[in-house]
């Protein structure tokens, strides 16, 4: 490490201002690049190539045989890496293309490209004159230095099948109770139905990390099948995997549910307005931000609270609508609810 931070050094020190540092106005940072999906971030590994400056189009400093370097950015928001024989962790986030995770002097980096296979970190230094890139390219399991500990429990699957159907609509809270009627008077023979509305619902993180028994992970999503599945992941227990499959009837409804929820219309993005929301990002336990994503035919959107809920001490930090409270307490319940037999 003392190595590229003597050659990053050196190489700064050449494109320095004579007459000063170079201003950098924050409010320009990540305008550059398109926002980037949280999805093609998470449970991703990734190994260090070389380092660019962007300007010069020159490569000063490369991963040799004698410099590894590795990332895995985890489901509960805290990444691992690898560097030369040493492991250290961190909390990472990600708002629109600005990557905030620390490597070093260096706390927030720009995503500048994101596929498949390849990963490129850009950053800027205020004492000095151009772009900087790290890139990377995608391991799989077998290839990276993480390795699972060996006192995690093993994974749980839970499988329930044969769901009743047509149950109540749990999630209005005791409205539309005609419209459950009307769907035991249908007709045994009907006509051909049209092709099905795609309909996809996710839920991930929201919460604290921390307490006796911390979550690392906390994932559901609902297809447009119906299939629901549930993924739990804390400390001490281990990973639990459910799954169940929703009617038709029922999952159609609750997307007519989302909608009069005007889902679709609020912000993409909820977080902090004020200092105290600040700090408390900093304090453990550490939140962890809350991403639902809805898709219904062609309209699809995915709304991210940096810290959902409130805390033990019944303080709510960010301000966003009471309406995402309701989406998300009606599909835990979906997940937890236990099928009559």
């Amino acid at each position: 490490m003392r190595k590229l931070i003597l050659i990053l050094s050196v190489f700064l020190f050449g494109y320095a201002t004579l007459n000063g540092q170079v201003e950098v106005k924050t409010s320009d940072v990540g305008v550059g690049y398109p926002e980037v999906d949280e999805r093609k971030i998470i449970e991703t590994k990734w190994r260090y190539t070389y380092a660019l400056h962007l300007e010069s189009n020159t490569i000063f400093h490369k991963a040799e045989k004698d410099y590894e370097y590795f990332l895995h950015f985890k489901y509960d928001y805290t990444y691992d890496q690898f560097l030369n024989g040493k492991f250290d962790k961190g909390v990472w986030s990600l708002n629109g293309s600005d990557l905030f995770y620390s490597f070093k002097h260096i706390k927030k980096f720009e995503i500048a490209q994101i596929t498949k296979n390849v990963l490129v970190l850009e950053f800027e230094q205020p004492n000095s004159k151009g772009t900087f890139q790290y890139h990377f390219v995608r391991v799989d399991t077998k290839d990276a230095p993480f390795i699972k500990p060996v006192n995690e429990l093993p994974d749980i699957l839970v499988e329930e099948l044969d769901p009743k159907k047509n149950r109540n609509q749990w999630w209005t809270f005791g409205k539309n109770k005609k419209k459950k009627k009307k769907k035991w008077r249908r007709k045994k023979k009907e006509e051909p139905k049209e092709k099905e509305v795609y309909i996809s619902i996710e839920l991930i993180g929201g919460g604290y990390y921390g307490g006796i028994d911390p979550v690392l992970r906390d994932y559901i999503h609902i297809k447009s099948s119906g299939r629901l599945i549930k993924e739990f992941k804390s400390v001490n227990k281990g990973l639990m995997v459910t799954k169940k499959t929703i009617s038709r009837d029922e999952l159609e409804a609750f997307a007519e549910f989302i909608i009069t929820q005007k889902f679709f219309e609020i912000e993409r993005m909820y977080d902090c307005e004020d200092a105290l929301c600040q700090k408390r990002k900093a304090n453990k336990p550490t939140p962890i931000p809350l991403r639902l994503a809805v898709a219904y035919g062609s309209r699809k959107k995915v709304v991210t609270i940096s810290i959902w809920g409130k805390d033990k001490n019944n303080m709510k930090y960010v301000d966003y609508p009471n309406s995402i409270d309701n989406i998300v307490e009606a599909i835990q319940k979906m997940a937890l609810r236990m099928e009559e037999s």
